[in-house]
């Protein structure tokens, strides 16, 4: 052991900032500091007895002198810093630890660069906390690097199970202009609890959840939690073909899951077991899962997320969740999630005046509050923001293998006039209502998401008619692969909930969305939004008694699958749920005991396998030349025809009779004599249905009608659809 000659005392007012918290570079002081003939180091350990150095192997190297409110030095003979360690006393207790301030930063000049330009697109590899090996003069070490933003802050310190949530003995140090505050704090690591401790410009202390952990509590805990993947992936070779993929012009049907409920009390594991296996019997090509980025209220749904680096805990670990995506990969099936980068909640321990000040919402109330969801709106101007919401679009497809991005509440982002009245919002520069900020982000994320991660696809849900949502981000437009067809759910909705009698006076609610089918790429979307609220399911919209319930839903699915789009429904319609879902209880499995239901649901597994194997369907989806009328004006008769046309000059006839009569000798159009096959009968026994179809085929005579060369005599189902295909 050697004697330490004591250092001069520190100045009180250094001492002071430091032992309060307030010196942004604490590493100025804590720690080694060679001089010519010694080196100083200092530790900060409130409340304890006695500081000794020692060796890495726990001998005695000297012990350290208090000078005050909880700083103990020390000076050791020699210019050159010695490895050693910190053994502290409280005491009959000892603790013993490598003192983080012995170590270089863990970001460099470039990543400070990259975000302070806003333009660093794998942030989570240098901000949140990263367990990872860092050099300390004497070899590696093993711990975990903590970063945040914080530019306002006045200080910031770093709380924990490794500290007993006293952050006064972990200081960060400010990395300058950049705003960034970090420390890497040795043997620290997987599963340790955390926060930020910030002093605000105010002279508040608030603890803060990480904004890029990639763990989180469990609710109603609400810490970050240190988190290394050790998950080994399995997919490659669904990677590989999604890198070749083209979403647009492939077959696409979607099932929207909300996996908390799916059927409740199933973490990531055990449903890694049953939906891959459920979804692949019913022949669904993607999952769309509701929000999974942690969000502590569940009634929320998920669309107030507090944590967008880390997957729900109350359903597992973020690897637990990569189990779940590997599993759907394995079986064929691609993963779209839910991202929320419109809004974010209040709560005073995440996002809300991250450090004391408006950090990541917009700082005037007219563009940084949403008046309708009681959120707060992320400036999407500021660059360090925008980085943000980028590089977590990139980190989902490219750290969880997610496959496309459905992103929320678009239309309330692209105005600034959303919601609100006149005279409460914040024109633009050039006097408009468009924002001109959140467009610039939209098409960053967009061209970001593609270029990064090949053959994943996004997805908008845009309520307006904003002009280049689908167009590509060179063209002008906003880059989206696919937009959400929210006039389509909206007016063939409205058409299906009339009284058949009626349905003659709203005949066009059905064609109209026809007109601009080929206007964007669009997705046919019966989603969760449409079962809530007091809407009911789909299928007590439909009118009548129960038999005609449940034949108008079968007739319209069959419309649904067979129009230009990419189907999407969501979890429980595709056996006739007959309440409006609750995410408490999920969808009511019981009713597949009963042969009505059963039938709807083995309807939409021969919907998907015909979808699937019939390119007429798809092919052409975003193609003006895809899809023709035969008769688009036939209201009295409650009748639609129209064919689907494929590449290789194959088509698809598609007859839809919404009227609970039986039609005979009905005279349809067809582009050809001869002989088609029904391919399609929504009124076939087997699915429920009074069994009135055509006997497997009809006879199409050389006799023109309708602009058309050929046209038969058919049966039409009382509220059914039918598909015929030219034997």
């Amino acid at each position: 052991m050697t004697t330490a000659r004591c250092p001069g005392l520190l100045a009180a007012t250094p001492l002071e900032r430091l032992t309060t918290g307030e010196l942004s570079d604490p590493h100025a002081l804590l720690g080694p500091h060679p001089a010519d003939e010694s080196v100083t180091v200092r530790v900060l350990r409130p409340l304890a007895d006695q500081v000794w150095l020692t060796g890495p192997s726990g001998d005695p190297l000297t012990e350290l002198a208090h000078q005050g409110q909880g700083v103990f030095a020390g000076s050791l003979p020699g210019s050159a810093v010695p490895d050693y360690r910190v053994r502290v006393h409280y005491g009959s207790h000892v603790y013993a630890y490598d003192d983080p301030y012995r170590f270089l930063p863990t970001l460099g000049e470039l990543d400070l660069h990259l975000i302070r330009e806003g333009r660093h697109e794998q942030l989570w590899q240098v901000l949140g906390a990263r367990v990872c090996e860092h050099e300390s003069g004497w070899g590696t070490v093993t711990g975990t690097a903590f970063a945040v933003w914080a530019p306002n802050a006045r200080a910031v310190r770093l709380v924990g199970d490794f500290n007993h949530w006293d952050g006064r003995a972990h200081p960060m140090r400010s990395l300058g202009a950049c705003g960034v505050w970090e420390l890497f704090v040795p043997a620290v690591g997987e599963g340790c609890r955390y926060k930020y401790e910030i002093l605000t410009p105010d002279g508040r202390w608030a603890q803060k959840a990480d904004p890029l952990a990639a763990s989180a509590e469990a609710a109603p805990g609400t810490a970050s939690v240190v988190f290394r993947s050790r998950h080994t992936w399995r997919d490659d070779a669904w990677m590989t073909r999604r890198a070749a993929h083209t979403a647009d012009r492939s077959a696409m049907s979607v099932y929207e899951v909300h996996l908390r409920s799916w059927r409740p009390g199933l973490g990531y594991r055990e449903l890694a077991t049953e939906l891959p296996a459920y979804v692949k019997a019913l022949g669904f090509t993607h999952v769309e899962f509701m929000p999974v980025a942690e969000h502590p209220f569940g009634g929320s749904w998920g669309y107030q997320v507090t944590s967008y680096y880390a997957p729900a805990a109350g359903l597992g670990s973020p690897d637990d969740f990569r189990a779940l995506v590997d599993a759907l990969h394995r079986a064929g099936i691609g993963v779209i999630a839910d991202w929320v980068p419109a809004h974010f909640p209040r709560d005073e321990w995440a996002l809300a005046r991250f450090d004391g000040t408006a950090l990541y919402e917009h700082p005037d109330p007219r563009r940084g509050e949403h008046p309708d969801w009681g959120t707060l709106v992320f400036d999407h101007g500021r660059n360090e923001v925008r980085n943000f919401l980028v590089a977590n679009a990139v980190y989902w497809c490219q750290e969880f293998h997610i496959d496309g991005l459905r992103v929320d509440a678009v239309a309330s982002m692209l105005y600034l006039d959303y919601s609100r009245a006149d005279g409460a919002w914040l024109p633009n520069v050039y006097g408009g209502r468009e924002n001109l900020e959140a467009v610039a982000f939209l098409q960053e994320m967009n061209a970001t998401v593609h270029r990064r991660c090949p053959g994943t696809l996004t997805v908008a849900e845009e309520s307006t008619a904003w002009d280049g949502v689908t167009r590509r981000t060179d063209s002008g437009g906003l880059g989206f692969t696919l937009k959400w067809n929210m006039g389509w759910m909206h007016d063939s909705l409205s058409y299906m909930a009339q009284d058949p009698v009626h349905r003659q006076y709203h005949h066009h609610a059905m064609t109209f969305p026809a007109v601009y089918a080929h206007a964007e790429h669009h997705t046919l979307p019966i989603s969760h939004d449409e079962v809530v609220h007091g809407k009911g399911s789909l299928l007590t919209k439909m009118p009548g008694d129960r038999w005609q319930q449940l034949a108008n839903l079968r007739a319209f699915l069959a419309f649904m699958w067979a129009f230009p789009g990419k189907p999407l429904l969501f979890m429980g319609q595709e056996f006739a749920q007959d309440t409006e879902w609750s995410h408490d209880r999920g969808p009511d499995w019981s009713l597949l005991r009963h042969p009505p239901h059963t039938a709807v649901r083995d309807l939409v597994a021969d919907l998907n396998r015909h979808y699937l194997h019939d390119p007429t369907l798809w092919g052409m989806d975003t193609r003006p030349e895809g899809f023709d009328w035969i008769d688009a004006d036939a209201a009295e008769d409650n009748v639609y025809s129209f064919v689907r046309h494929g590449e290789d000059g194959e088509a698809l006839v598609c007859v839809f009779h919404f009227q609970p009569t039986v039609r005979h000798d009905f005279r349809l159009a067809l582009p050809e004599a001869g002989y088609w096959t029904e391919v399609l009968n929504t009124d076939a026994a087997h699915y429920g249905g009074s069994g009135a179809t055509n006997h497997g085929h009809i006879h199409a005579d050389p006799h023109p009608l309708q602009g058309l060369p050929a046209c038969a005599s058919v049966v039409l189902p009382p509220l059914g659809g039918v598909w015929f295909r030219k034997q």
